[in-house]
């Protein structure tokens, strides 16, 4: 058998072959680590409740069920949540994406007058910030509390983001640019139909930071929406996790119907169901996101 050559064609030596072993390990034990207390909900959300509450649910379902799947969809305010959370991902990460890569390109050309200040002021805005009162105080003013503006219109442009976006437009060759320009392209058309086309793995990237921080976002429902109906589904998530006493509450109210519910279990599921939909999408973009993780890392 043909002995594992590295990129330069000679066979690693046994301490780069013990290197990658240890390194090999070290990455099954964190994600196992990282995995295990997903199977334990995973097992939880299927579990009864004498096999929760006597502790017998590791890592597979005990008494399997689904009574706690249904009582979950049967609740009109995971519904209502969960379409603002859409609302608000879909919305907010298209509408991210535009405002980033419109901010990005321009800032990525040193012919821009101005371009070091404007850069500055970006970064200065991620190290400082007027705080989490004068935020609101602000939000108020604009009449965006109470409405589901207020969850994703203040919070479109990342400067990170930005920036990870303009120093990959950074690398694309400036010789492509200039071809489109004597064939009389303006610099919108080379944005559209040249930069973004080359830039597809940078943007499938940036885009599911945005998506994932819209998704998982549950402080901007906790401090601007006191509307049930309005709330994001992580806001309601946080609700039911914290707020145990309200599950048991429901639970009480129809003792004989939710006798094999547990509050714990209901918890799992709502957590479960809440993952679904990024689970779905995370897949699809994988291959770009691997390519994308290198975005900006080289420059030109």
């Amino acid at each position: 058998m043909a002995k594992k050559r590295s990129a330069g064609g000679i066979p690693p030596s046994r301490g780069e072959r013990v290197f990658e072993g240890i390194n090999l390990f070290i990455l099954i034990i964190l994600g196992a680590l990282m995995l295990f207390p997903f199977l334990n909900l995973l097992a939880k959300s299927f579990s009864s409740t004498t096999a929760i509450t006597t502790g017998q649910v590791l890592f597979l379902p005990v008494d399997f069920q689904l009574g706690t799947y249904k009582y979950v969809m049967n609740e009109s305010q995971f519904w209502d949540s969960l379409k603002v959370s859409l609302i608000i991902t879909i919305g907010g990460t298209a509408g991210s994406m535009l405002v980033s890569c419109l901010t990005a390109y321009p800032l990525s050309k040193t012919w821009l007058y101005g371009r070091k200040p404007l850069i500055l002021f970006f970064v200065f805005t991620m190290l400082f910030s007027g705080g989490m009162v004068p935020a609101y105080l602000l939000m108020r003013t604009l009449n965006l509390i109470n409405t589901i503006w207020v969850l994703f219109i203040p919070f479109l442009l990342s400067v990170y983001n930005m920036i990870l976006l303009k120093n990959f437009f950074e690398e694309i060759p400036q010789e492509v640019e200039e071809s489109a320009q004597l064939d009389g392209a303006s610099n919108v058309r080379i944005l559209v139909s040249i930069v973004l086309p080359m830039s597809l793995p940078a943007m499938a990237t940036i885009g599911l930071f945005y998506a994932v921080g819209y998704w998982d976002n549950y402080m901007n429902g906790l401090l601007y929406i006191t509307t049930p109906s309005l709330r994001p589904l992580q806001t309601y998530l946080y609700q039911v996790v914290t707020e145990a006493i309200n599950v048991d509450e429901a639970l009480s109210m129809d003792a004989q119907e939710n006798a094999a519910l547990n509050s714990e279990a209901i918890r799992a599921a709502t957590i479960m169901l809440a993952c679904i939909p990024i689970m779905c999408v995370y897949p699809f973009l994988q291959k770009y996101f691997v390519k994308g993780m290198r975005v900006g890392s080289v420059k030109g």
